[in-house]
């Protein structure tokens, strides 16, 4: 894993951003003391801002996408399982109206949006990497979400922004156990709270990823759970007959861990590449939003380059 990201990342790998990430971000640990020209308060938009015209100015990727979540109860992965982020609060309506406003940022600074009621910011993300592949890009996905391992290819990074780090293929291991393609799989074992993805009782992280090391795959697993009993694993008879009660559950779960690769985006790589900034939009946003002196000048500067 390399902690170090000043030597920059190659313009030539298109930038895919987790936006909702970084507007939630940017709610929480900007104060409420910014208010637009009506009074309502502005804060995640100022936040989101400032972290986009830093993003850009590193990286001055040729290639971008900010792709959001639509709701948090549209997807198709509620259709298949209504509990499925049932324990996240709904964003208040101040922050729902922020998010609009962030996507009209990211869109006058001419960054594509991606943005679809039944796909989340995850499957567009997923994608756009997977159709820029094909025209033979790699990709950044810049977002601290453990779910993107399981996107990464040998050419493809991941870049944790906040925290100045940035890992490939290897670093999913390392952080995980498991290997990129084994990511689903090894949530659906061992769940993600987050999402409010059970997993099967019992079988945590650790478990999870011996499992799959030896097995290679859920459906391995499932279909020779009986090994399971005989293996050096702490409880291994009782971990085999929690996976025969539950296995059926697991499948489900990795319908929902896995990211769709079918969301609709754009299918040409130049769909995806940056534009020109429109500085009437931004400037009619900058007046809206009261942005200061250096936001302002930050992204001047950027709609023209």
């Amino acid at each position: 894993m390399n902690a170090n990201v000043t030597a920059g990342i190659p313009r030539q790998a298109a930038h895919l951003v987790d936006g909702s990430l970084y507007v939630f971000r940017a709610w929480h640990s900007m104060p409420d003391e910014f208010h637009d020209r009506d009074g309502h308060p502005v804060n995640a938009v100022h936040g989101f801002t400032r972290f986009l015209c830093e993003l850009l100015e590193k990286a001055r990727p040729e290639h971008v996408a900010v792709a959001f979540d639509a709701s948090l109860t549209t997807s198709f992965r509620n259709a298949i399982y209504p509990a499925y982020k049932a324990n996240r609060e709904l964003p208040p309506a101040d922050l729902e109206h922020q998010f609009v406003l962030c996507r009209e940022v990211t869109a006058a600074l001419g960054i594509p949006v991606l943005i679809d009621h039944s796909y989340e910011a995850d499957d567009l993300i997923g994608s756009a990497l997977w159709s820029l592949r094909g025209h033979g890009l790699s990709s950044v996905i810049v977002s601290a979400d453990k779910d993107f391992g399981q996107l990464l290819g040998e050419h493809d990074e991941q870049w944790d922004y906040a925290r100045n780090l940035r890992w490939g293929p290897a670093g999913v291991h390392e952080k995980l156990g498991v290997m990129p393609h084994q990511v689903a799989d090894y949530l659906a074992l061992c769940g993600d709270a987050v999402d409010n993805i059970p997993g099967v009782p019992g079988v945590g992280a650790k478990t999870a990823a011996a499992l799959l090391s030896h097995f290679g795959t859920l459906d391995d697993l499932l279909d020779r759970v009986d090994e399971v009993a005989y293996l050096r694993l702490r409880g291994a008879a009782s971990c085999a007959a929690r996976l025969r009660e539950h296995g059926e559950a697991a499948r489900l779960y990795r319908r929902l861990t896995r990211i769709a690769l079918d969301a609709p985006v754009p299918a040409e790589a130049d769909a995806l590449r940056r534009q020109r900034g429109d500085a009437a939009a931004l400037e009619a946003l900058c007046e809206r939003l009261r942005f200061g002196p250096l936001t302002r000048s930050r992204l001047g500067a950027l709609a023209d380059s």
